[in-house]
Formats: C-alpha cells, sequence, structure tokens
C-alpha cells in the first residue's frame, strides 16, 4: 500500500462506513416491503466467506441489521481488502473496529475532515499528506509532546502552527482547527 494511502485510509474509511447504523432495538412485526429492482438482496452475515468475514469481524453484530445496500458497499470494498497482505487486511479490520467504537460525534467530525481534505488542491493534499509522514517517523516522547503543545493552543493559533514553530515541527494529525 503507497504511504499516501496508508496515511489517508482513517479518512477514507470514515467515508466509506459514515452510514452504518445500529440494528433496530425491536423487531417489526410488519412484512418488509418487496425489494427494489436497484436495490441489492441482503447478505446474512453466515453467508459471507471466510476471508469477508476476516475483514469485516468488527461489523458482525450489526452487519444482519445493516441496510442492503451498505452491505453491498462494504462488500465491494471487502474484495480490494482480501487481496492485501495479511498485515494490511488486520490493518483495514483495526481501523474498521476503531470506527466502531467512534461516537456519532467523532464520525460526524472524521467525516468534515475528510470532506475537507478532497477540497483541498493537489498541491496542499501533498504537503499535508508529508507533514503526516514527517509526524509520524518522530520519536513517541517528541509526538506526544507536540501533541499536548498542538492541544494547549486556542483553535485559531493552530491555524499558524507552521509559523510559531517552523516547517521542521509538523501539526500532530487529526487535530482541530484547520483539521
Amino acid at each position: 500500500m503507497t504511504r499516501i494511502l496508508r496515511s489517508i485510509m482513517p479518512l477514507l474509511l470514515a467515508v466509506l462506513l459514515g452510514g452504518i447504523t445500529a440494528a433496530p432495538l425491536h423487531a417489526q412485526e410488519v412484512t418488509p416491503p418487496p425489494p427494489r429492482r436497484d436495490m441489492p438482496p441482503p447478505q446474512p452475515w453466515n453467508s459471507l466467506d471466510p476471508a469477508q468475514r476476516e475483514v469485516l469481524a468488527p461489523l458482525q453484530q450489526e452487519w444482519n441489521g445493516m441496510p442492503p445496500r451498505k452491505q453491498a458497499h462494504m462488500l465491494k470494498r471487502a474484495e480490494h481488502w482480501v487481496t492485501l497482505p495479511p498485515p494490511e487486511r488486520e490493518e483495514v479490520r483495526q481501523r474498521i473496529a476503531r470506527w466502531q467504537l467512534m461516537t456519532p460525534a467523532e464520525r460526524r467530525q472524521a467525516r468534515e475532515n475528510m470532506r475537507k481534505f478532497h477540497q483541498l488542491p493537489p498541491q496542499q493534499r501533498e504537503q499535508l499528506h508529508n507533514t503526516f509522514e514527517r509526524f509520524q517517523h518522530l520519536p513517541p516522547a517528541q509526538r506526544e509532546k507536540l501533541i499536548r503543545e498542538w492541544h494547549a493552543l486556542p483553535p485559531a493559533e493552530r491555524l499558524h502552527w507552521d509559523e510559531r514553530r517552523g516547517h521542521g515541527h509538523p501539526p500532530p494529525p487529526g487535530g482541530s482547527g484547520g483539521f
């Protein structure tokens, strides 16, 4: 997987998994309407092949309650994910699990960040990627220090991080204020 994809995978998963809903809390006694022609049929969890179940394991509890369209979308993504080497498949599975643990507010923020990222000009997206890569390669203690400094700043000052710290010290990824 390219470094660019690896760095934006959380954002991509945020978009991909954005509409997942929890299973209904009560059973409906009403017969469901017949499937529309453009609506894919539901895929019960036990009908998935082992590779699909492995990658989509964090969704197992919600799977049968998902709308068929969301299931079809996730299965389409899983087609690609199952072709990845095992370490990358595990990374995808972990990212799905982290998404499942996010609050609705955190998911909204992740979707908004993804929307903002895609609106950036290509040069700025590349700069953001490079900054993220530099941050990832810092020693853990230095990353933690930068994160503490970042969170101590008011959001308006976070927009000027590069001016305050110089380009050699990237802002922590995922912070609010600018991104």
